[in-house]
């Protein structure tokens, strides 16, 4: 059975862009697949990866709902979370086009951690953020406004398109300042390896910068050195 709360804590050792990197090397998506764009950035850039199993969900804030109020279903989303292979991260598509108000705020982010999730992703803007980030709860977003208009979640665990990105529930999430990405479920017990391979291969050329004196043939052989050492990452990563 894979221990995936083990692999989340290995993942989480690496920034999103080295992971994103060592997807690169296993030749199973194209290069510009796999991540959301510029639109999502992360509200707390200080804080370490985020690394967590997508509970999707839509939601609306512009239309008044027809019953119930703005928190009704959610604790069946969070009841939901008991699915997913590990800790959850939230992933809100605000319907609206574009969004008009907060799709989430103190409330609803405190919920979240209580019960177990890691952190929140969505296109939509947030607010609270001073609250939010007391809580150490790291969220990625477009923006921020100061009213939750008429918020409403729609459905739970459907598939959801944010950043440019299709994000199916129980996708594998990593993310940090630089963006977020979903590790396919098929290389994710290797990404963790390949990482600390890559970081050493890279670790060649910038230690190498960081000598005094460098020149440019030295720098040319780390290069070299380093090169053999990825090529010998992906020959190992292809013989599975």
């Amino acid at each position: 059975m894979t221990d995936w709360h083990a692999i989340c804590e290995q993942l989480a050792q690496y920034d999103t862009p080295t992971i994103c990197n060592v997807i690169e090397m296993f030749g199973i998506q194209p290069h510009t697949a796999g991540f959301m764009n510029k639109a999502i950035h992360a509200a707390y850039p200080a804080l370490p990866p985020m690394v967590g199993f997508a509970a999707t969900a839509t939601c609306r804030t512009a239309s008044p709902r027809r019953k119930d109020d703005a928190y009704h279903h959610l604790t069946q989303q969070v009841e939901r979370f008991s699915e997913l292979a590990g800790r959850p991260v939230v992933v809100f598509q605000d319907l609206d086009e574009p969004p008009v108000a907060a799709t989430f705020g103190e409330i609803m982010c405190t919920t979240y951690k209580i019960f177990g999730a890691v952190g929140l992703v969505t296109n939509g803007p947030g607010r609270d953020l001073a609250q939010v980030e007391q809580l150490g709860f790291p969220v990625f977003t477009d923006g921020a406004v100061a009213s939750h208009g008429y918020i409403h979640i729609l459905d739970v665990h459907v598939p959801v398109r944010v950043g440019g990105l299709t994000v199916y529930p129980d996708d594998l999430i990593h993310a940090d300042l630089n963006g977020v990405a979903v590790i396919p479920r098929s290389i994710a017990e290797q990404v963790p390896g390949a990482a600390a391979e890559f970081v050493a291969a890279e670790q060649i050329i910038l230690k190498t910068l960081h000598m005094p004196g460098v020149s440019l043939e030295g720098l040319r052989t780390a290069i070299g050195k380093a090169d053999e050492a990825m090529a010998q990452l992906q020959r190992s990563l292809a013989a599975g």
